[in-house]
């Protein structure tokens, strides 16, 4: 009798587990698209439901803390001196940007908004500098005289101004996923303006499948020319270069990474860098930092960190596209 009962549970563990299986593989995945900090956002999930109003809720609440554009917004307040304390978003991104800072020597630094104002690629409008205005703006750039004590920003000087648009966008797509994860969704795919969270399987059951482009000056992103395809999952992505946000100045490029530590936009070989991390806030910061450094440096910090994977496209002597990628990025590549 004991054995028939225990026959009838497994039976019934058996039906439940195929019921299970089924109804996952028959949950629908959906896509979603828009417009968020002046970038397109497409957005892939599986999951039975509209989630496109708590998604642009979210990123609507990170808006009001790190958009320098937004007037009211927690940065913006930051920037003008008000004594206020911070929020989560503004804190979560802040910490996170002085590890980074100090892990590539201030290649990236959050207090190059002045400088990039200056230069033309910031919140504000700026006029054209001399050396004279670039050498009083560096005085005023150093990730080492900001802090934050008990959620208020501290500076050595009240000039300091903050600009997180080189990391806060990698860091939006951690937000998304973090939502998504909260609803238990196991596969989606999160782009906002070319940075991106991939996490388990695509609607066909394979990986995840991302181009990077190749790095054509391309001012009004027409060109969506691929360079590399890269099958991935369960990490974050993102891509810096200086092929899209530039101007020409008697006769002269002028591209939108500013070095902090010279103050004046970065005149490398490198024309973009591709960094996969275990977070794309971080792999958004590093690819910024990378495209500071130059490709040498560039490639011996990447090759010293194995918690990161990164790939360079470069100019080379004749100026043909070039490609470096370290050996854990090279599993990624589409065969």
């Amino acid at each position: 009798m004991k054995a028939k009962k225990s026959f009838i549970w497994l039976g019934i563990l058996l039906l439940a587990t195929i019921w299970i299986l089924v109804r996952k593989n028959n949950i629908p995945y959906n896509s979603i698209n828009g417009l968020v900090f002046g970038t397109i956002y497409n957005i892939t999930y599986q999951y039975d439901g509209d989630l496109k109003p708590e998604i642009e809720a979210e990123l609507k609440r990170f808006d009001a803390s790190l958009s320098p554009f937004n007037d009211t917004s927690v940065i913006s307040r930051v920037n003008r001196n008000e004594d206020i304390i911070t929020d989560s978003f503004f804190q979560t991104c802040f910490n996170r940007s002085m590890e980074i800072s100090k892990e590539t020597d201030g290649a990236f630094d959050i207090t190059i908004a002045p400088l990039a104002n200056a230069w033309g690629f910031g919140f504000k409008q700026g006029a054209f500098p001399d050396s004279m205005m670039v050498d009083s703006l560096l005085q005023i750039t150093d990730y080492r005289r900001v802090k934050l004590v008990d959620g208020k920003v501290v500076k050595e000087d009240p000039r300091i101004m903050l600009s997180c648009s080189a990391v806060a966008k990698g860091y939006s797509v951690d937000v998304v996923a973090h939502l998504l994860d909260s609803k238990g969704i196991q596969n989606y795919m999160i782009d906002i303006g070319g940075e991106i969270v991939a996490k388990g399987k695509n609607s066909r059951n394979g990986l995840w499948r991302i181009g990077i482009n190749k790095p054509i000056d391309d001012s009004l992103s027409v060109n969506q020319e691929i360079q590399t395809i890269l099958e991935l999952t369960d990490v974050g992505l993102a891509t810096s270069g200086n092929y899209r946000n530039f101007y020409y100045k008697d006769g002269k490029k002028y591209a939108h990474t500013i070095d902090p530590r010279t103050g004046y936009p970065v005149q490398h070989n490198i024309l973009s860098a591709t960094v996969i991390a275990k977070d794309c806030m971080t792999a958004d910061a590093l690819a910024t930092a990378f495209m500071v450094m130059g490709l040498k440096e560039a490639e011996a910090f990447a090759n010293a960190n194995p918690a990161i994977d990164a790939c360079f496209i470069y100019s080379g002597e004749n100026g043909e596209f070039k490609t470096f990628f370290t050996e854990g990025m090279k599993k990624y590549i589409s065969r």
